[in-house]
Protein backbone atom coordinates (compact mmCIF):
# COMPACT_ATOMS: atom_id res chain seq x y z
CA UNK A 1 0.00 0.00 0.00
CA UNK A 2 1.41 3.78 -0.93
CA UNK A 3 1.79 5.86 2.28
CA UNK A 4 1.59 9.87 1.98
CA UNK A 5 4.58 11.41 0.18
CA UNK A 6 3.86 14.59 -0.91
CA UNK A 7 4.49 17.36 1.07
CA UNK A 8 4.79 21.39 1.32
CA UNK A 9 8.24 21.26 2.14
CA UNK A 10 10.71 18.63 0.58
CA UNK A 11 13.97 20.31 1.84
CA UNK A 12 14.56 18.60 4.85
CA UNK A 13 17.31 20.85 5.76
CA UNK A 14 14.92 23.74 5.40
CA UNK A 15 12.22 22.33 7.38
CA UNK A 16 13.65 21.43 10.52
CA UNK A 17 15.29 24.81 10.99
CA UNK A 18 11.66 26.52 9.94
CA UNK A 19 9.93 24.03 12.36
CA UNK A 20 12.30 25.32 14.80
CA UNK A 21 12.02 28.91 14.16
CA UNK A 22 8.28 28.54 14.36
CA UNK A 23 8.37 27.49 18.13
CA UNK A 24 10.34 31.22 19.03
CA UNK A 25 7.73 32.38 17.25
CA UNK A 26 4.42 31.36 18.79
CA UNK A 27 6.46 31.36 22.43
CA UNK A 28 8.20 34.65 23.06
CA UNK A 29 9.76 32.92 26.14
CA UNK A 30 12.22 30.84 23.88
CA UNK A 31 15.15 31.63 21.81
CA UNK A 32 16.65 29.47 18.58
CA UNK A 33 20.82 28.73 18.29
CA UNK A 34 19.90 28.02 14.37
CA UNK A 35 23.70 26.42 14.16
CA UNK A 36 23.15 23.84 16.74
CA UNK A 37 19.24 23.20 16.59
CA UNK A 38 18.52 24.30 20.03
CA UNK A 39 15.51 25.72 21.42
CA UNK A 40 15.83 27.03 24.78
CA UNK A 41 14.21 29.07 27.54
CA UNK A 42 15.67 32.62 27.30
CA UNK A 43 17.51 33.71 30.82
CA UNK A 44 14.95 36.28 31.94
CA UNK A 45 12.24 34.08 31.40
CA UNK A 46 12.25 32.22 34.72
CA UNK A 47 14.20 32.21 37.65
CA UNK A 48 17.80 30.19 38.22
CA UNK A 49 15.98 26.30 39.14
CA UNK A 50 17.30 23.07 37.73
CA UNK A 51 17.22 22.44 33.52
CA UNK A 52 15.41 20.25 32.09
CA UNK A 53 17.17 19.08 28.71
CA UNK A 54 15.70 16.76 26.24
CA UNK A 55 15.74 16.36 22.53
CA UNK A 56 16.09 13.73 19.77
CA UNK A 57 15.76 13.26 15.99
CA UNK A 58 12.94 16.02 14.51
CA UNK A 59 9.74 13.88 13.31
CA UNK A 60 8.24 13.88 16.42
CA UNK A 61 6.62 17.76 17.02
CA UNK A 62 5.40 19.05 19.33
CA UNK A 63 8.42 17.11 21.08
CA UNK A 64 11.09 18.02 21.95
CA UNK A 65 11.09 21.59 21.30
CA UNK A 66 7.71 22.77 21.82
CA UNK A 67 7.66 21.81 24.91
CA UNK A 68 10.51 24.39 26.10
CA UNK A 69 9.10 27.04 28.32
CA UNK A 70 8.05 27.86 31.72
CA UNK A 71 7.09 24.32 33.61
CA UNK A 72 8.51 22.24 31.41
CA UNK A 73 11.76 22.08 29.23
CA UNK A 74 14.69 24.18 29.35
CA UNK A 75 16.71 23.12 26.47
CA UNK A 76 15.66 20.99 23.58
CA UNK A 77 18.06 20.18 20.96
CA UNK A 78 17.06 18.75 17.68
CA UNK A 79 18.99 16.64 14.68
CA UNK A 80 17.90 16.06 11.47
CA UNK A 81 14.99 14.27 10.86
CA UNK A 82 14.87 10.66 12.77
CA UNK A 83 18.28 10.91 13.63
CA UNK A 84 19.79 11.72 16.96
CA UNK A 85 21.56 14.87 17.16
CA UNK A 86 25.73 15.36 17.59
CA UNK A 87 27.33 15.26 20.95
CA UNK A 88 28.89 18.66 20.27
CA UNK A 89 25.13 19.95 19.86
CA UNK A 90 23.85 18.52 22.66
CA UNK A 91 27.11 19.70 24.79
CA UNK A 92 26.52 23.11 23.55
CA UNK A 93 23.45 23.09 25.32
CA UNK A 94 24.21 21.77 28.18
CA UNK A 95 27.14 23.84 29.30
CA UNK A 96 26.12 27.29 27.18
CA UNK A 97 22.05 27.11 26.61
CA UNK A 98 20.61 26.54 30.02
CA UNK A 99 21.10 27.49 33.63
CA UNK A 100 23.56 25.86 35.50
CA UNK A 101 23.50 26.84 38.98
CA UNK A 102 21.31 24.27 40.19
CA UNK A 103 22.01 21.44 37.76
CA UNK A 104 20.98 20.15 34.77
CA UNK A 105 18.90 16.88 34.47
CA UNK A 106 19.23 15.41 31.14
CA UNK A 107 15.85 13.28 29.69
CA UNK A 108 16.67 10.67 26.30
CA UNK A 109 15.03 7.85 24.63
CA UNK A 110 16.59 4.95 24.78
CA UNK A 111 17.61 4.56 21.16
CA UNK A 112 21.82 3.64 20.31
CA UNK A 113 22.16 7.22 18.50
CA UNK A 114 20.50 9.31 21.52
CA UNK A 115 22.21 7.17 24.35
CA UNK A 116 25.71 7.87 23.51
CA UNK A 117 25.78 11.28 21.74
CA UNK A 118 23.68 12.17 24.83
CA UNK A 119 25.69 10.32 27.08
CA UNK A 120 28.81 11.46 25.77
CA UNK A 121 27.65 15.15 26.26
CA UNK A 122 26.93 14.41 30.10
CA UNK A 123 29.91 13.29 30.29
CA UNK A 124 31.99 16.22 29.24
CA UNK A 125 29.61 18.21 31.19
CA UNK A 126 30.68 16.18 34.11
CA UNK A 127 34.04 16.01 33.59
CA UNK A 128 33.98 20.15 33.58
CA UNK A 129 32.63 19.91 36.82
CA UNK A 130 28.85 21.05 36.42
CA UNK A 131 26.17 18.75 38.54
CA UNK A 132 24.70 16.86 35.90
CA UNK A 133 22.54 13.65 35.68
CA UNK A 134 20.34 11.24 32.98
CA UNK A 135 17.27 9.41 32.69
CA UNK A 136 17.03 6.55 30.34
CA UNK A 137 13.56 6.00 29.12
CA UNK A 138 12.37 3.02 27.67
CA UNK A 139 8.46 2.61 27.90
CA UNK A 140 7.39 0.96 24.52
CA UNK A 141 5.71 -2.74 25.34
CA UNK A 142 6.39 -3.77 22.03
CA UNK A 143 9.46 -5.04 22.30
CA UNK A 144 9.56 -7.63 24.27
CA UNK A 145 12.49 -8.56 27.12
CA UNK A 146 13.59 -11.41 24.48
CA UNK A 147 14.00 -8.93 21.43
CA UNK A 148 14.77 -6.22 23.19
CA UNK A 149 18.40 -7.79 24.79
CA UNK A 150 20.77 -5.91 26.45
CA UNK A 151 19.24 -2.70 24.53
CA UNK A 152 16.13 -2.92 26.29
CA UNK A 153 12.91 -1.39 25.61
CA UNK A 154 12.59 1.74 22.70
CA UNK A 155 11.63 5.58 24.23
CA UNK A 156 8.11 6.44 22.89
CA UNK A 157 5.33 8.90 23.89
CA UNK A 158 5.25 8.33 28.10
CA UNK A 159 8.53 10.14 27.97
CA UNK A 160 6.38 12.95 28.19
CA UNK A 161 5.20 12.42 31.11
CA UNK A 162 8.65 12.48 32.48
CA UNK A 163 9.16 15.88 31.25
CA UNK A 164 6.19 17.17 32.83
CA UNK A 165 6.39 15.85 35.89
CA UNK A 166 10.24 16.60 36.10
CA UNK A 167 9.91 20.27 34.49
CA UNK A 168 7.08 20.96 37.01
CA UNK A 169 9.21 19.77 39.74
CA UNK A 170 12.64 21.75 38.55
CA UNK A 171 10.02 24.69 38.42
CA UNK A 172 9.16 24.58 41.59
CA UNK A 173 12.33 24.65 43.25
CA UNK A 174 13.65 21.34 44.08
CA UNK A 175 16.58 20.09 43.98
CA UNK A 176 18.37 18.44 41.30
CA UNK A 177 18.87 15.59 43.66
CA UNK A 178 14.91 15.47 43.99
CA UNK A 179 13.61 16.22 40.60
CA UNK A 180 16.07 13.36 39.19
CA UNK A 181 15.00 10.75 41.53
CA UNK A 182 11.15 11.61 40.62
CA UNK A 183 11.79 11.60 36.94
CA UNK A 184 13.14 8.14 37.21
CA UNK A 185 10.30 6.88 39.37
CA UNK A 186 7.75 7.97 36.39
CA UNK A 187 10.05 6.42 33.81
CA UNK A 188 9.99 3.29 35.84
CA UNK A 189 6.82 3.41 36.11
CA UNK A 190 5.29 3.98 32.82
CA UNK A 191 4.35 1.42 29.90
CA UNK A 192 3.47 2.46 26.38
CA UNK A 193 2.47 1.04 23.10
CA UNK A 194 1.83 2.15 19.26
CA UNK A 195 -0.17 1.04 16.26
CA UNK A 196 0.04 2.62 12.80
CA UNK A 197 -1.91 2.01 9.60
CA UNK A 198 1.09 2.58 7.49
CA UNK A 199 4.54 3.85 7.65
CA UNK A 200 5.90 7.55 6.82
CA UNK A 201 7.63 9.23 4.16
CA UNK A 202 10.86 10.96 4.79
CA UNK A 203 10.78 14.35 2.92
CA UNK A 204 13.37 14.65 0.65
CA UNK A 205 14.10 10.35 0.49
CA UNK A 206 12.81 8.33 -2.24
CA UNK A 207 9.73 6.93 -2.11
CA UNK A 208 8.87 3.25 -1.82
CA UNK A 209 6.00 1.47 -1.74
CA UNK A 210 4.66 0.26 2.12
CA UNK A 211 4.90 -2.92 3.10
CA UNK A 212 1.55 -2.94 5.21
CA UNK A 213 -1.21 -4.14 3.17
CA UNK A 214 -4.37 -2.49 3.06
CA UNK A 215 -6.28 -4.42 5.63
CA UNK A 216 -3.57 -4.64 7.90
CA UNK A 217 -2.48 -2.77 11.10
CA UNK A 218 1.37 -2.56 12.51
CA UNK A 219 1.06 -3.32 16.47
CA UNK A 220 4.07 -2.28 18.34
CA UNK A 221 5.69 0.12 15.57
CA UNK A 222 7.93 2.30 16.55
CA UNK A 223 8.18 6.07 16.14
CA UNK A 224 10.85 6.09 13.63
CA UNK A 225 9.32 3.63 11.01
CA UNK A 226 10.51 0.72 12.88
CA UNK A 227 8.34 -2.72 12.76
CA UNK A 228 6.35 -3.53 15.12
CA UNK A 229 5.59 -6.99 17.28
CA UNK A 230 2.71 -8.40 15.21
CA UNK A 231 0.40 -7.62 12.11
CA UNK A 232 -3.28 -7.40 12.33
CA UNK A 233 -6.20 -6.84 10.69
CA UNK A 234 -8.67 -6.40 13.63
CA UNK A 235 -11.27 -3.47 14.02
CA UNK A 236 -10.22 -0.85 16.35
CA UNK A 237 -11.49 -2.88 19.25
CA UNK A 238 -9.60 -5.47 18.58
CA UNK A 239 -6.18 -3.60 18.35
CA UNK A 240 -6.79 -1.81 21.46
CA UNK A 241 -7.26 -5.06 22.74
CA UNK A 242 -4.25 -6.37 21.81
CA UNK A 243 -2.15 -3.20 22.77
CA UNK A 244 -3.51 -3.26 26.76
CA UNK A 245 -2.59 -7.05 26.65
CA UNK A 246 1.18 -6.44 25.76
CA UNK A 247 0.58 -3.76 28.18
CA UNK A 248 -0.70 -5.24 31.51
CA UNK A 249 -0.76 -8.87 30.96
CA UNK A 250 1.14 -9.81 33.92
CA UNK A 251 1.14 -13.95 33.09
CA UNK A 252 3.37 -12.42 29.70
CA UNK A 253 7.04 -13.00 31.02
CA UNK A 254 8.37 -11.65 28.01
CA UNK A 255 6.89 -8.55 28.91
CA UNK A 256 5.15 -7.97 32.04
CA UNK A 257 7.02 -4.75 32.01
CA UNK A 258 5.07 -2.83 35.20
CA UNK A 259 2.13 -4.25 37.17
CA UNK A 260 -0.96 -2.23 37.36
CA UNK A 261 -4.13 -3.38 39.78
CA UNK A 262 -7.89 -2.11 39.93
CA UNK A 263 -6.33 -0.32 43.72
CA UNK A 264 -3.64 1.66 41.57
CA UNK A 265 -3.57 5.66 40.85
CA UNK A 266 -3.12 5.85 37.24
CA UNK A 267 -2.68 8.28 34.39
CA UNK A 268 -3.81 7.47 30.73
CA UNK A 269 -2.30 8.85 27.65
CA UNK A 270 -3.55 8.70 24.17
CA UNK A 271 -1.21 10.17 21.96
CA UNK A 272 -1.41 11.29 18.26
CA UNK A 273 1.26 10.06 15.99
CA UNK A 274 0.64 12.61 13.53
CA UNK A 275 -1.57 11.78 10.92
CA UNK A 276 -4.90 10.73 12.72
CA UNK A 277 -8.07 13.55 12.50
CA UNK A 278 -8.97 14.61 15.80
CA UNK A 279 -12.43 13.33 15.14
CA UNK A 280 -10.99 10.08 15.24
CA UNK A 281 -8.65 10.50 18.00
CA UNK A 282 -11.86 10.63 20.13
CA UNK A 283 -12.89 7.64 19.17
CA UNK A 284 -10.39 5.74 19.89
CA UNK A 285 -9.50 7.65 23.37
CA UNK A 286 -13.13 6.09 24.50
CA UNK A 287 -12.37 2.81 22.96
CA UNK A 288 -9.25 3.14 25.47
CA UNK A 289 -11.20 4.02 28.47
CA UNK A 290 -13.52 1.74 28.02
CA UNK A 291 -11.42 -1.26 27.69
CA UNK A 292 -9.18 -0.75 30.81
CA UNK A 293 -12.22 -0.54 32.61
CA UNK A 294 -14.15 -3.54 31.43
CA UNK A 295 -11.34 -5.62 31.26
CA UNK A 296 -9.04 -4.37 33.71
CA UNK A 297 -10.76 -2.29 36.30
CA UNK A 298 -8.36 0.12 35.84
CA UNK A 299 -10.07 3.45 35.76
CA UNK A 300 -7.41 6.00 35.30
CA UNK A 301 -7.65 9.26 37.06
CA UNK A 302 -6.07 11.52 34.63
CA UNK A 303 -6.80 10.95 30.82
CA UNK A 304 -4.94 13.03 28.85
CA UNK A 305 -5.47 13.15 24.58
CA UNK A 306 -3.80 14.85 22.20
CA UNK A 307 -0.65 15.52 19.86
CA UNK A 308 2.39 15.58 21.58
CA UNK A 309 4.98 12.84 20.41
CA UNK A 310 4.36 11.99 16.76
CA UNK A 311 6.12 9.77 14.19
CA UNK A 312 6.15 12.71 10.78
CA UNK A 313 2.45 12.19 9.47
CA UNK A 314 1.72 8.57 11.54
CA UNK A 315 -1.09 7.27 10.28
CA UNK A 316 -1.21 5.91 14.41
CA UNK A 317 -1.73 6.58 18.11
CA UNK A 318 -0.11 5.03 20.73
CA UNK A 319 -1.29 4.61 25.02
CA UNK A 320 1.04 5.39 28.05
CA UNK A 321 0.15 4.63 31.43
CA UNK A 322 1.74 6.05 34.26
CA UNK A 323 1.31 4.04 37.75
CA UNK A 324 1.98 6.74 40.35
CA UNK A 325 3.72 6.86 42.95
CA UNK A 326 5.13 8.76 46.24
CA UNK A 327 7.48 11.63 45.06
CA UNK A 328 9.01 12.06 48.30
CA UNK A 329 8.34 15.51 48.28
CA UNK A 330 5.65 17.96 48.84
CA UNK A 331 4.00 17.73 45.77
CA UNK A 332 2.63 14.66 44.13
CA UNK A 333 3.06 13.55 40.37
CA UNK A 334 -0.64 14.28 39.77
CA UNK A 335 0.01 17.90 40.98
CA UNK A 336 2.92 18.34 38.97
CA UNK A 337 1.29 16.83 35.86
CA UNK A 338 -1.33 19.40 36.08
CA UNK A 339 0.49 22.14 37.21
CA UNK A 340 0.60 24.99 34.50
CA UNK A 341 3.18 25.53 31.92
CA UNK A 342 3.78 28.29 29.01
CA UNK A 343 5.09 25.89 26.66
CA UNK A 344 3.12 26.02 22.73
CA UNK A 345 3.48 22.26 22.56
CA UNK A 346 1.69 20.42 26.50
CA UNK A 347 -2.33 20.62 25.51
CA UNK A 348 -3.40 19.11 28.76
CA UNK A 349 -5.24 21.92 30.14
CA UNK A 350 -7.39 20.71 33.57
CA UNK A 351 -6.54 21.52 36.61
CA UNK A 352 -6.19 19.61 39.55
CA UNK A 353 -9.33 21.13 41.04
CA UNK A 354 -11.00 20.14 38.38
CA UNK A 355 -10.22 16.65 38.52
CA UNK A 356 -10.00 16.30 42.19
CA UNK A 357 -13.82 17.34 42.69
CA UNK A 358 -15.65 17.56 39.21
CA UNK A 359 -18.62 18.86 38.62
CA UNK A 360 -21.70 16.42 38.62
CA UNK A 361 -25.25 17.83 37.15
CA UNK A 362 -25.98 17.38 34.34
CA UNK A 363 -29.15 19.61 32.09
CA UNK A 364 -30.91 16.06 30.52
CA UNK A 365 -33.20 15.26 33.42
CA UNK A 366 -36.23 16.78 34.11
CA UNK A 367 -37.85 19.78 32.01
CA UNK A 368 -35.91 21.70 29.01
CA UNK A 369 -37.14 25.03 30.42
CA UNK A 370 -38.73 25.83 27.17
CA UNK A 371 -42.13 25.20 28.20
CA UNK A 372 -45.18 23.39 26.72
CA UNK A 373 -45.97 24.34 23.35
CA UNK A 374 -49.01 25.69 22.93
CA UNK A 375 -51.95 24.56 20.75
CA UNK A 376 -53.44 26.65 18.04
CA UNK A 377 -56.91 26.09 17.66
CA UNK A 378 -56.83 24.84 13.89
CA UNK A 379 -58.14 21.15 13.63
CA UNK A 380 -57.39 18.60 11.40
CA UNK A 381 -58.16 14.64 10.85
CA UNK A 382 -54.99 12.77 12.22
CA UNK A 383 -56.44 9.91 9.92
CA UNK A 384 -56.57 11.68 6.64
CA UNK A 385 -53.36 13.66 7.78
CA UNK A 386 -52.19 10.09 7.82
CA UNK A 387 -53.03 9.24 4.73
CA UNK A 388 -51.43 11.84 3.12
CA UNK A 389 -48.20 12.00 4.28
CA UNK A 390 -48.08 8.07 4.14
CA UNK A 391 -48.11 8.35 0.25
CA UNK A 392 -45.85 11.12 0.49
CA UNK A 393 -43.37 10.10 2.29
CA UNK A 394 -43.06 6.21 0.86
CA UNK A 395 -42.77 8.32 -2.72
CA UNK A 396 -39.90 10.29 -1.21
CA UNK A 397 -38.32 7.43 0.44
CA UNK A 398 -38.81 4.91 -2.87
CA UNK A 399 -36.68 8.12 -5.16
CA UNK A 400 -33.93 8.15 -2.84
CA UNK A 401 -31.45 6.33 -5.52
CA UNK A 402 -32.70 8.93 -8.00
CA UNK A 403 -32.03 12.06 -5.76
CA UNK A 404 -28.88 10.67 -4.89
CA UNK A 405 -27.75 10.03 -8.55
CA UNK A 406 -28.65 13.95 -9.16
CA UNK A 407 -26.90 15.08 -5.90
CA UNK A 408 -23.85 13.14 -6.97
CA UNK A 409 -23.69 14.82 -10.33
CA UNK A 410 -24.23 18.09 -9.12
CA UNK A 411 -23.30 18.13 -5.36
CA UNK A 412 -21.81 15.96 -2.32
CA UNK A 413 -24.23 12.72 -3.06
CA UNK A 414 -26.01 13.29 0.64
CA UNK A 415 -29.12 14.80 -0.60
CA UNK A 416 -30.97 12.00 -1.14
CA UNK A 417 -29.82 9.58 1.99
CA UNK A 418 -31.12 12.75 4.36
CA UNK A 419 -34.53 13.31 3.03
CA UNK A 420 -34.62 9.44 3.16
CA UNK A 421 -33.75 9.61 7.02
CA UNK A 422 -36.33 12.16 7.54
CA UNK A 423 -39.23 10.49 5.71
CA UNK A 424 -38.37 7.02 7.89
CA UNK A 425 -38.23 9.33 10.59
CA UNK A 426 -41.81 10.77 10.44
CA UNK A 427 -43.19 7.80 8.60
CA UNK A 428 -42.59 5.96 11.97
CA UNK A 429 -43.98 8.10 13.90
CA UNK A 430 -47.56 8.43 11.90
CA UNK A 431 -47.52 4.62 11.78
CA UNK A 432 -47.37 5.30 15.65
CA UNK A 433 -50.78 6.18 16.03
CA UNK A 434 -51.03 9.77 17.08
CA UNK A 435 -54.75 11.02 17.59
CA UNK A 436 -52.97 14.51 18.41
CA UNK A 437 -55.82 16.85 16.17
CA UNK A 438 -54.38 20.64 16.98
CA UNK A 439 -52.55 21.35 13.67
CA UNK A 440 -49.40 22.78 15.16
CA UNK A 441 -49.40 20.55 18.08
CA UNK A 442 -49.34 17.63 15.12
CA UNK A 443 -46.59 19.11 13.46
CA UNK A 444 -44.67 20.09 16.48
CA UNK A 445 -44.18 15.99 16.60
CA UNK A 446 -43.27 16.14 12.80
CA UNK A 447 -40.44 18.91 13.68
CA UNK A 448 -38.96 17.01 16.56
CA UNK A 449 -38.15 13.95 14.49
CA UNK A 450 -36.71 16.10 11.19
CA UNK A 451 -34.18 17.85 13.67
CA UNK A 452 -33.47 14.67 15.02
CA UNK A 453 -32.61 12.52 11.70
CA UNK A 454 -31.94 14.96 9.36
CA UNK A 455 -28.60 16.78 9.18
CA UNK A 456 -26.59 19.15 6.53
CA UNK A 457 -28.13 22.34 4.87
CA UNK A 458 -31.25 20.86 3.99
CA UNK A 459 -31.90 19.59 7.72
CA UNK A 460 -31.65 22.90 8.83
CA UNK A 461 -33.78 24.64 6.11
CA UNK A 462 -36.86 22.34 6.65
CA UNK A 463 -36.15 22.28 10.56
CA UNK A 464 -36.32 26.62 10.17
CA UNK A 465 -39.24 26.04 7.75
CA UNK A 466 -41.29 23.61 9.92
CA UNK A 467 -40.88 25.89 12.97
CA UNK A 468 -41.88 28.73 11.51
CA UNK A 469 -44.53 26.75 9.55
CA UNK A 470 -46.05 26.03 13.48
CA UNK A 471 -45.64 29.20 14.19
CA UNK A 472 -47.52 30.17 11.06
CA UNK A 473 -50.63 28.27 12.69
CA UNK A 474 -50.18 29.62 16.11
CA UNK A 475 -50.35 33.32 14.86
CA UNK A 476 -54.10 32.41 13.52
CA UNK A 477 -55.66 30.90 16.76
CA UNK A 478 -57.81 33.84 17.26
CA UNK A 479 -59.00 33.95 13.25
CA UNK A 480 -62.56 32.40 14.39
CA UNK A 481 -62.06 29.75 12.65
CA UNK A 482 -61.56 25.76 14.01
CA UNK A 483 -60.31 24.15 10.94
CA UNK A 484 -56.94 23.97 9.35
CA UNK A 485 -58.39 24.68 5.72
CA UNK A 486 -56.42 25.59 2.87
CA UNK A 487 -56.50 29.08 3.16
CA UNK A 488 -55.12 28.66 6.99
CA UNK A 489 -52.23 26.33 5.75
CA UNK A 490 -51.53 29.01 2.69
CA UNK A 491 -51.43 31.70 5.23
CA UNK A 492 -48.96 29.51 7.55
CA UNK A 493 -46.75 28.59 4.66
CA UNK A 494 -46.83 32.33 4.05
CA UNK A 495 -45.42 33.56 7.49
CA UNK A 496 -42.76 30.51 7.41
CA UNK A 497 -41.54 31.28 3.40
CA UNK A 498 -40.81 34.59 5.15
CA UNK A 499 -39.08 33.09 7.99
CA UNK A 500 -36.85 31.27 5.81
CA UNK A 501 -35.99 34.23 3.89
CA UNK A 502 -33.97 35.47 6.61
CA UNK A 503 -32.00 32.57 6.77
CA UNK A 504 -30.73 31.66 3.24
CA UNK A 505 -31.14 34.14 0.36
CA UNK A 506 -32.59 31.34 -1.62
CA UNK A 507 -34.63 32.44 -4.32
CA UNK A 508 -36.73 30.56 -7.52
CA UNK A 509 -34.22 30.43 -10.16
CA UNK A 510 -31.21 30.08 -7.60
CA UNK A 511 -31.78 26.45 -8.25
CA UNK A 512 -32.46 25.16 -4.97
CA UNK A 513 -35.60 23.47 -3.09
CA UNK A 514 -37.49 26.85 -3.32
CA UNK A 515 -37.68 26.54 -6.76
CA UNK A 516 -40.37 23.82 -5.69
CA UNK A 517 -41.37 25.27 -2.54
CA UNK A 518 -42.11 29.09 -3.28
CA UNK A 519 -44.29 27.27 -6.72
CA UNK A 520 -46.34 24.95 -3.99
CA UNK A 521 -47.10 27.99 -1.75
CA UNK A 522 -47.95 30.53 -3.73
CA UNK A 523 -50.35 28.33 -5.60
CA UNK A 524 -52.05 27.25 -3.02
CA UNK A 525 -52.29 30.60 -1.33
CA UNK A 526 -54.29 31.85 -5.04
CA UNK A 527 -56.14 28.15 -5.38
CA UNK A 528 -56.94 26.77 -2.37
CA UNK A 529 -56.09 23.77 -4.23
CA UNK A 530 -53.40 21.08 -2.82
CA UNK A 531 -53.63 19.20 -6.74
CA UNK A 532 -52.58 22.41 -8.74
CA UNK A 533 -50.28 23.42 -5.83
CA UNK A 534 -48.32 20.14 -6.06
CA UNK A 535 -48.36 20.78 -10.09
CA UNK A 536 -46.77 24.27 -9.72
CA UNK A 537 -44.11 22.61 -7.29
CA UNK A 538 -43.33 19.71 -9.80
CA UNK A 539 -42.95 22.01 -12.71
CA UNK A 540 -40.30 24.44 -10.61
CA UNK A 541 -38.41 21.29 -10.44
CA UNK A 542 -38.13 20.86 -13.94
CA UNK A 543 -37.31 24.35 -14.52
CA UNK A 544 -33.85 23.57 -12.56
CA UNK A 545 -32.51 21.58 -14.83
CA UNK A 546 -30.13 23.09 -16.86
CA UNK A 547 -30.29 25.97 -14.40
CA UNK A 548 -26.88 27.35 -13.27
CA UNK A 549 -26.57 27.26 -9.13
CA UNK A 550 -26.23 30.58 -7.76
CA UNK A 551 -26.12 28.90 -3.96
CA UNK A 552 -25.51 25.56 -2.30
CA UNK A 553 -22.50 23.01 -2.98
CA UNK A 554 -23.50 22.75 -6.25
CA UNK A 555 -21.81 26.36 -7.14
CA UNK A 556 -18.43 25.08 -6.18
CA UNK A 557 -18.64 21.90 -8.12
CA UNK A 558 -18.71 23.27 -11.23
CA UNK A 559 -18.46 21.05 -14.43
CA UNK A 560 -22.00 21.03 -16.85
CA UNK A 561 -23.79 18.25 -15.02
CA UNK A 562 -26.61 20.74 -14.22
CA UNK A 563 -27.64 20.77 -17.46
CA UNK A 564 -28.74 17.23 -17.56
CA UNK A 565 -30.34 16.74 -14.18
CA UNK A 566 -32.84 18.94 -11.44
CA UNK A 567 -31.97 20.42 -8.34
CA UNK A 568 -32.21 17.30 -6.42
CA UNK A 569 -33.34 19.01 -3.10
CA UNK A 570 -36.56 20.92 -5.59
CA UNK A 571 -37.29 17.23 -7.15
CA UNK A 572 -37.63 15.58 -3.56
CA UNK A 573 -40.07 18.40 -2.59
CA UNK A 574 -41.79 17.83 -5.88
CA UNK A 575 -42.10 14.15 -5.29
CA UNK A 576 -43.20 14.36 -1.43
CA UNK A 577 -45.65 17.16 -2.45
CA UNK A 578 -47.05 14.84 -5.33
CA UNK A 579 -47.61 12.24 -3.03
CA UNK A 580 -49.33 14.57 -0.49
CA UNK A 581 -51.50 16.06 -2.76
CA UNK A 582 -52.95 11.93 -4.09
CA UNK A 583 -52.96 11.03 -0.42
CA UNK A 584 -55.28 14.08 0.20
CA UNK A 585 -57.69 13.33 -2.73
Amino acid sequence: MSFQAKHFINDPTQLVLSALKSITLTNPTTALDTENKIVYLRPDAAKPQVSIVSGGGSGHEPSFAAFVGRGLLSGAVAGTIFASPSAEQIRRCILGRVETSKGVLVIVMNYTGDVLNFGMAVEKAKASGMDVQMVVMGDDAGVGREKGGKVGRRGIAGTVLVHKISGALAAAGASLKEVHKVAQLVADNTVSIGSSLSHVHVPGREVSEDSLKKDEVEIGMGIHNEDGSERSTADLAGIVKTMLKYMLDSSDKDRAFLSVSSSDETVLLVNNLGGVSVLEMGGITTEVVSQLSKDYDIKPVRIIAGTFMTSLNGLGFSISLLKTQDTGVDKSMLELLDAPSECSGWSAAISSSTWAKPPTETREKGSSGAGENKPCGLEIDPQQAKKGLKIALERVIKAEPEITKYDTVVGDGDCGIGLKRGAEGVLELINSGTSESDAALYLDKIVSVVEKTMDGTSGALYAIFLNALAHGLRSQSDSGSKQADPKAWAKALSIAMESMGKYTPAQVGDRTLVDALAPFVEQLGASGDVQKAAQAADQGSKNTKGMKASLGRTVYVGGSGYEEVPDPGAYGLAVFFSGLAEGLK
